[in-house]
């Protein structure tokens, strides 16, 4: 759903610079029409609009020296239905700022109802879409009856491969997501040549952020624990997956862990996973 509205938000402020870039033509449409008139014809152009002034000076016959004799009260001019008709069809025709608003309402009543259109359409996707958590959620049970799993929830807090690894690992003294996280830390660090070329920045600010925050684990840190600790790490995923992580030297000790992609608010987590019949 996040995606889906990223991708809407940015299909908008596409559409609204698409409608910016048609308004900046349009003027420039206009300017350059106006130039190559007068360019063409400037003479012309100020006798026709002379013209119009005079026009509007004398509509129906009526000269200006009339208006200044009722002005000083003489006799009302006289205007003939012609006259008025003539005198209609010229106030309808003279171009008045009203008919560029008109456009520009136009214009936004069509811009509105294209985002208006825009927002069903992703309702309805997103209506359709499946539900993805419940169905990770659904399989992933699945897969845990196949293996004779049970689960134990981990917080999603940043530490969940951590603290599911120290849940499982469970020693008469069993460490918490943080001797786990300073343990593969160390071990990163003292194997580096091991590590490093699969790092997008220097192995001592990454093994940092190992002890010290609550950077995510991926796929390197369970290296580095199963390596540590001397255990076989079985990654379940809801589609039947199992991606197994193995120390240096052969171990007979396991741990389960459930890997979700979609069910947790975070992102990627971890739960801590054990063998039904173990108790």
């Amino acid at each position: 759903m996040d995606e889906l509205q990223a991708r809407h938000r940015k299909e908008q402020k596409e559409l609204q610079g698409v409608n910016d870039e048609c308004d900046r033509l349009e003027q420039e449409l206009r300017e350059r029409q106006q130039g190559e008139i007068q360019a063409l014809a400037p003479d012309d152009l100020e006798t026709e609009t002379a013209k119009l002034d005079l026009g509007s000076e004398q509509v129906g016959g009526v000269a200006e020296s009339d208006h200044v004799k009722n002005e000083a009260g003489g006799a009302a001019p006289h205007l003939t239905v012609d006259d008025r008709g003539y005198q209609q069809d010229m106030d309808s025709a003279s171009p008045t700022r009203p008919k560029k608003q008109s456009r520009q309402k136009a214009r936004l009543a069509r811009r509105t109802a294209e985002q208006e259109a825009q927002v069903e359409a992703a309702a309805e996707e997103a209506a359709n879409m499946p539900d993805q958590r419940q169905q990770e959620l659904s399989a992933m049970r699945r897969q845990m009856e196949i293996h004779g799993l049970t689960e134990t929830m981990i917080r999603p807090d940043g530490h969940c491969l951590y603290s599911a690894c120290a849940h499982s690992i469970g020693t008469s003294k069993a460490p918490d997501y943080r001797r786990v996280r300073t343990a593969a830390a160390e071990f990163m660090t003292s194997h580096s040549d091991d590590f490093a070329p699969f790092m997008e920045e220097p192995i001592e600010s990454y093994t940092r952020k190992i002890k010290d925050t609550a950077e995510w684990g991926g796929h390197l840190e369970l290296q580095a624990i199963a390596k540590v600790f001397s255990v076989n790490i079985n990654v379940l995923q809801a589609n039947g997956h199992i991606e197994q992580i193995k120390p240096e030297q052969a171990s007979e000790k396991e741990i389960w862990l459930a890997y979700y992609k979609h069910s947790f608010g975070l992102g990627e987590h971890y739960n801590a996973l054990q063998k039904a019949s173990a108790g």
